[in-house]
């Protein structure tokens, strides 16, 4: 059984290569289709399982991974903003307080379909007009969920994490390593002893 990250994100490439783990990354153009109505837990669940069968789908005898990612505000989901207005935006609201970031997890293996999810509240320490503008103008905030990331140049804003750190960077490790040793995808139950996995 080969482990299949379905996911294009060089941040969870690089923690699931932490592990230790042989896997390949294979993408898929699958139009995500948000459901609507559906609770901040059932929404990432979601797109994190049709990103994970979108690829299953051409190998069904591998275990695959599937992720998605997202902040909750005030009762609203802040994806990637992609753009820096809406970055600015994001970053305005988010200053001084509190939020939360849930990813869901999907592992298909052997037909059988895991889906999970873990929340980390984060709180972001009072930024100026002024640092939100210099740290849009990085470029880091547009390609991530919230318009931040904690491991970058963006975690000097983060004042308090409370929850599971790599949930916040997008792919919650200890919560994963129970699903992929639940699905048999791991040699004996354990991680390898062997140096970092070479994604293909």
């Amino acid at each position: 059984m080969k482990l299949i990250l379905a996911s294009q994100s060089p941040r969870r490439r690089e923690l699931l290569t932490l592990l230790g783990l042989d896997f390949t990354v294979i993408t898929s153009d699958v139009e995500e289709r948000p459901p609507e109505g559906a609770a901040v837990s059932d929404y990432v669940k979601a797109l994190a399982l049709q990103k994970a069968q979108a690829v299953a789908a051409s190998h069904p005898e591998d275990c695959v991974i599937g992720a998605d990612t997202v902040v909750y505000l005030d009762g609203d989901i802040l994806g990637k903003p992609h753009t820096p207005q809406r970055a600015k935006q994001y970053l305005l609201r988010m200053q001084g307080r509190r939020h939360t970031v849930y990813t869901g997890l999907a592992v298909l293996a052997g037909g059988r379909v895991d889906l999970r999810c873990e929340a980390t509240d984060v709180t972001f320490a009072p930024m100026t007009e002024a640092e939100i503008d210099w740290y849009v103008s990085t470029g880091e905030p547009l390609d991530k969920a919230g318009a931040y990331g904690v491991q970058g140049p963006g975690g000097v804003f983060v004042a308090r994490i409370e929850g599971n750190y790599f949930n916040v960077i997008g792919l919650p490790l200890p919560l994963l390593y129970r699903m992929l040793k639940d699905a048999g995808a791991l040699e004996g139950g354990l991680l390898p002893r062997s140096g970092p996995g070479r994604p293909a």
